[in-house]
């Protein structure tokens, strides 16, 4: 079976990241995997060990040409499937051109705002199946009218070997940010976007800080937001409570090293840092939106709040922060949950399974 890959991001996190682990696992089973990715992606150089590679120039939505470029390399490769794994054009431009080139094709959807029910009604015609990275999306795409019987649910998988308790030091946590050995860490990984609920993070602060005044927030990212979200924290007078690392590319190092993890998301299709951080054996409190709830199970592997609710926030961080045994709980029960149904392995056999619906002679 020869799959066509599907993904314009640039960046190697997120989506670009779990492509990695398909085309990883795929390759282990004996599938042909033949990516198309922008000139100069991470992702390009990342899959060259797992599939042939092809770079070109993707231009979003508005790049007309992208559809010319992915009908000539469907034509040349006959793919038996081809799976579009973002959005940034490929889903469209991508859907059309097997659709013209009559291939099967695959959405993977991993985002959970939805769109006019208009576009859905047309978009979603291009595919033959679109798999939902959590139930939250499957809801979401299903009220929106796509029917049932085109959707499947595979949940998005983490490395458990790469991302485990133990790895972290926390000496080498205090020297790399500037902490004291009887500060207590919490963290946050997401892009500088609205929906990820940073604000939230903020106003929850004061409350936390005045209880468990040797705490300091790590919140690592980078996106359109982060200048302001500073400047907020510096005019609330956090100071050196509140530190903003940037992009880290050595999270498996850095998350088992935390006390905590915080992700007070307002729209979140699953999470793949909640992933992480529970598999590193952390707790986690995190907003009750898309798929978070099938990650963080309140009073089992962490707590949730309703988007926005700053003040719950507080009380979950404060009553976590002073108990060391209850983020021991939280943190071994988050291991096991994660080990048990976000593998890379299922995640693989799950998308191998809807290949060979449309392709059942293979």
């Amino acid at each position: 079976m020869k799959i066509l890959h599907v993904e314009a991001g640039m960046h190697l996190y997120g989506g670009a990241l779990q492509v990695v682990f398909l085309q990883r696992g795929l390759a282990a089973e004996g599938v042909e995997n033949l990516l198309a990715a922008p000139t100069g992606s991470a992702i390009a150089e990342a899959s060259a060990a797992h599939a042939r590679v092809v770079t070109m120039a993707m231009g979003g939505d508005a790049d007309l040409g992208m559809l010319g470029r992915l009908r000539r390399l469907i034509r040349s490769e006959r793919p038996d499937v081809v799976h579009l794994h973002s959005r940034r054009g490929s889903d469209l431009w991508g859907g059309l051109a097997g659709r013209l080139e009559g291939v099967p094709v695959v959405l993977s959807r991993r985002v959970d705002n939805p769109e006019p029910r208009a576009w859905v009604g047309l978009k979603y015609r291009l595919y033959d199946r679109v798999i939902t990275i959590s139930q939250g999306i499957f809801r979401v795409l299903e009220a929106e009218g796509v029917p049932a019987s085109k959707l499947r649910c595979v949940p998005s998988s983490v490395d458990v070997e790469m991302y485990r308790p133990g790895r972290g030091e926390r000496a080498w946590l205090d020297a790399e940010f500037g902490l004291a050995s009887d500060e207590l860490a919490v963290g946050m990984a997401a892009q500088f976007i609205a929906r990820k609920g940073h604000r939230t993070l903020l106003a929850a602060l004061p409350a936390v800080l005045a209880a468990q005044p040797r705490t300091r927030f790590l919140i690592f990212g980078q996106g359109p937001l982060r200048e302001a979200i500073e400047n907020e924290a510096r005019a609330a007078g956090f100071g050196d409570r509140v530190l903003f690392p940037g992009f880290r590319k050595d999270l498996a190092r850095v998350l088992p090293a935390l006390d905590l993890m915080v992700h007070p998301a307002e729209m979140e299709g699953l999470g793949v840092a909640l992933l992480q951080a529970a598999a590193c054996g952390l707790p986690i409190v995190a907003g009750r939106a898309g798929g978070i709830p099938e990650i963080v199970l309140p009073g089992v592997n962490g707590e949730l709040i309703e988007p926005g609710d700053h003040a719950a926030l507080a009380r979950h961080l404060v009553a976590l922060l002073a108990d060391a045994g209850l983020r021991a709980r939280y943190g071994a029960t988050g291991r096991e949950h994660v080990v048990s149904r976000f593998s890379v392995a299922a995640m693989v056999r799950g998308n191998l399974a809807v290949y060979r619906e449309l392709v059942p002679s293979r």
